[in-house]
């Protein structure tokens, strides 16, 4: 499903114009990737969290040049469904 999908979808649930609806969705979205540039985790009950992953510097190899290379450590969003999401989608979806 894409973005322009999930506005649709919500127009016509709700009966609130597309045009809006967009506009709340890239709010969303805006303020969910501002809040994890701050380092500050999202959570949203019942849904899940969008949250910061830390991972540790590692070492990489290029296989084609048969070289390694240190890979520094870095943050990552990432998304963790709510255990009633996850319940849900398990017993639903076949």
């Amino acid at each position: 499903m894409t973005k322009a999908e999930v506005v649709a979808e919500i127009a016509n649930k709700t009966g609130v114009e597309k045009a809006t609806v967009q506009q709340v969705v890239e709010t969303f979205m805006t303020t969910v990737k501002n809040s994890l540039l701050k380092k500050n985790n999202v959570y949203l009950r019942g849904f899940g969290s969008f949250v910061i992953k830390e991972r540790a510097q590692k070492t990489g190899r290029n296989i084609s040049k048969n070289t390694t290379l240190v890979i520094p450590a870095h943050n990552i969003p990432a998304f963790k469904p709510a255990k009633s999401f996850t319940t849900t989608i398990k017993t639903k979806v076949k």
